[in-house]
């Protein structure tokens, strides 16, 4: 998370201070998750801090409150991670961390995934529902008749440039550097259609296991099949799906031993670019889309 925002100071009537986040609050944000009971290892934040930038805030050296932001490469961002410890809350420190995000985005619209008790907050600072998110978890295990789809092949370092394109016409967002971090820190499958790449999956460690997403492809049956390949060589391990309801897939996750657990309702400020004909089917993270 780029530590040129500006921090504002602690007061005397007020000793918390607003600092940018750097690798130093690690362990302090990992305390606060734990907390919330996110399943977020100190390696997902770790992770957090390379692809995204954002605010901590301080007590005497303790963390108690995280905020980030996550800009594309154009005129979009996603915010995410806002966490105010348990003892905290109630006294301003969520508006406090929402308003610097704000500050830091500039013109910027932004995306996120609110909890139920967050909602009055950005509707407060004009966030808009527009869809909601199903988490899907649990252990995956391999159907022992599966067999491998002739359609899809792992993805390679030439494929970058054809799944940026994709992931672009599916989200809007302009994120190529996040997206090569992503297949950096996994394995990642490309469905072919007519030998070119039509969609993509990223299946990566994450929070209890691993974390399947994004998933971009053109249809629903395509999305199966990408998820499907991307399962495969996790027989056994802990997944966690994050699906917008709109992709229609929490009755199939269901069935193949990933029930929902829970969900995030999808808001936006300002205006977001038209998408398609490539869709977004599961989400790189509730925080970063």
């Amino acid at each position: 998370m780029n530590t040129a925002l500006l921090p504002d100071v602690s007061s005397e009537t007020d000793p918390v201070a607003l600092v940018p986040f750097t690798a130093a609050h690690l362990p302090g944000a990992l305390a606060l998750s734990q907390e919330m009971a996110w399943p977020y290892r100190i390696e997902d934040w770790a992770f957090a801090l390379q692809v995204g930038r954002g605010f901590a805030l301080e007590r005497d050296g303790a963390v108690i409150g995280t905020a980030a932001l996550f800009p594309d490469d154009g005129t979009l961002a996603t915010i995410g991670m806002i966490i105010v410890a348990g003892a905290a809350q109630g006294r301003g420190y969520g508006t406090r961390l929402v308003e610097a995000l704000l500050g830091a985005a500039g013109p910027r619209s932004l995306l996120l995934n609110a909890t139920a008790e967050g909602r009055g907050l950005y509707e407060r600072y004009g966030f808009t529902p527009v869809g909601t998110i199903r988490q899907h978890q649990g252990p995956f295990r391999r159907h022992p008749a599966a067999r491998p789809d002739a359609g899809i092949r792992a993805l390679g370092p030439a494929d970058l440039a054809a799944i940026a394109r994709l992931d672009r016409e599916a989200t809007g967002f302009a994120r190529r550097p996040m997206l090569d971090r992503l297949v950096a820190a996994g394995n990642g499958c490309v469905l072919l259609r007519d030998g070119a790449p039509a969609g993509y999956a990223i299946a990566r460690p994450f929070g209890r296991g691993h974390v399947i997403g994004p998933v971009v492809a053109g249809s629903p049956d395509e999305a199966r099949r990408l998820i499907g390949a991307a399962l495969a060589p996790l027989d056994g391990r802990f997944v966690r799906i994050d699906a917008p309801e709109a992709a229609r897939l929490s009755p199939w996750l269901a069935e193949i031993g990933m029930p929902p657990v829970g969900g995030a309702l999808t808001m936006v400020r300002g205006a977001l670019p038209p998408t398609g004909p490539a869709r977004l089917f599961a989400l790189a993270n509730q925080s970063f889309n």
